[in-house]
C-alpha cells in the first residue's frame, strides 16, 4: 500500500465509523487533495463532511477549532507546512490553549495534518521543516509519519484523541509503499525500532529514516559495527523510555533530523540525553541535521543543504573513528 493510500484508509475507517469526523482543506474534496490522501471521500460522504475551502490556512484552522469545539472531530488539511505559518496564530493561541484555559471543559478533539521537507525544486518557501516550533508549544501533539503503517495506525489514534494534534507527513514519502500489520496495530507514541544492534543507537524520523536505512551497512561494514535505528514517531511526547533503553544497550548516539541545525529538534532530544543518560554514554552525541541557509532551488545546492545518505555514512564514519567504534 501507498503512504498517501493508508492516510486515504484511515480518514476513511474514521469517517465511516463515526459521523462527526469531518475533513476541510483545499482541494480535498472533488479534487480528492492535493496530494491524492482524501480520493474518493468527496463522493462517499458528499459536501457537508469533505469540504474544501478557500486558500486562507488562518480559516481553515479557525473553522476546524469551532468544529471542534462545536462537537465535530475536523481535520484540517493544510497543503505544506510553509502554508500552515499562516494557521500558526489559531493553533498557538487557540487550538493549543483552550482546554487548559477553559479549565477542562473546552475540549478539541482534532488534527491539522500537513507535508513538510525538501521534495525536489520547490525552493525556500515551500522547503521547510517547523517540528522544533511545534514540539515547544505545551497543549498540542506532535505525530510524524514515516512509512505506511505508522501513517494507518498514527492518523486513527490521531483522529480518535480528545486531544489537539499536528500530524506531520512529508511530500516525498506519498508513493512510498509498504505493508500495513492490520494484525498488529502499533502504538504511534512510542518509538519504532527499524533495525535492531548493540553498538550504536541511530534516532531519526519522518523521510531521514529511509536515508538512514539506506547509510546503515556500509557504516556498519567499514565500523565493524551494528546499528539499531530508531522511528521516533510521536515528536510531542516523546518516548523517552524507549530510547533510554536502546542507548543503555549501544552506549552511543546519533540523531538525524532534515530540518536546520541551529534550534533543530534533535537538540532537545540530544539535550534529554545529556541531562539524564550521560553516565550510560561512551561517546559524547552527534547530531546530523540540515545547513543553516534557506533551502535553495538548484538541485545541488538543495542537496548539499540536507543530510543525504552519504553525508550521513561519512559523518559517522568519521564520528565513529575519533569515538572508538
Amino acid at each position: 500500500m501507498l503512504y498517501r493510500e493508508a492516510l486515504n484508509m484511515a480518514i476513511n475507517e474514521t469517517m465511516k465509523e463515526d459521523e462527526n469526523v469531518v475533513i476541510l482543506g483545499e482541494d480535498v474534496g472533488l479534487y480528492g487533495g492535493s496530494y491524492r490522501v482524501t480520493e474518493g471521500l468527496y463522493a462517499k460522504y458528499g459536501e457537508k463532511r469533505v469540504i474544501d475551502t478557500p486558500i486562507a490556512e488562518l480559516s481553515i484552522v479557525g473553522n476546524a477549532i469551532g468544529m471542534a469545539i462545536g462537537g465535530l472531530r475536523p481535520i484540517a488539511e493544510i497543503m505544506t507546512a510553509n502554508f500552515a505559518l499562516l494557521s500558526f496564530d489559531q493553533i498557538i493561541n487557540h487550538m493549543a490553549k483552550y482546554h487548559y484555559m477553559s479549565a477542562g471543559k473546552i475540549t478539541l478533539p482534532m488534527v491539522v495534518r500537513f507535508p513538510q521537507g525538501v521534495s525536489r525544486q520547490l525552493a525556500a518557501q515551500h522547503s521547510e521543516s517547523y517540528e522544533q516550533m511545534l514540539c515547544a508549544v505545551p497543549g498540542v501533539i506532535v505525530l510524524s509519519a514515516s512509512n505506511p503503517n505508522y501513517a494507518y495506525f498514527g492518523l486513527k489514534k490521531a483522529v480518535l484523541l480528545d486531544d489537539p494534534v499536528i500530524f506531520i507527513e512529508h511530500e516525498l514519502l506519498y508513493n512510498k509503499q509498504g505493508e500495513i500489520d492490520f494484525e498488529n496495530p502499533i502504538d504511534p507514541f512510542k518509538i519504532q525500532i527499524l533495525k535492531e544492534g548493540k553498538d550504536l543507537t541511530i534516532i531519526t524520523y519522518l523521510k531521514m529514516c529511509d536515508l538512514v536505512l539506506e547509510a546503515v551497512q556500509e557504516i556498519e561494514n567499514r565500523l565493524d559495527i551494528s546499528c539499531e535505528v530508531i522511528d521516533l514517531g510521536a515528536l510531542n511526547p516523546v518516548d523517552y523510555e524507549g530510547i533510554k533503553k536502546s542507548i543503555d544497550k549501544t552506549s552511543r548516539v546519533v540523531v538525524v533530523e532534515e530540518d536546520h541545525k541551529t534550534g533543530g529538534y534533535g537538540a532537545q532530544i540530544v539535550s534529554y540525553i545529556a541531562e539524564n543518560l550521560f553516565y550510560s554514554l561512551d561517546a559524547p552525541p552527534l547530531r546530523i541535521a540540515g545547513a543553516d541557509v534557506p533551502i535553495p532551488y538548484n538541485r545541488e545546492l538543495e542537496l548539499s543543504a540536507i543530510p543525504t545518505s552519504d553525508s550521513i555514512t561519512k559523518e559517522i564514519i568519521s564520528w565513529g573513528q575519533k569515538n572508538g567504534l
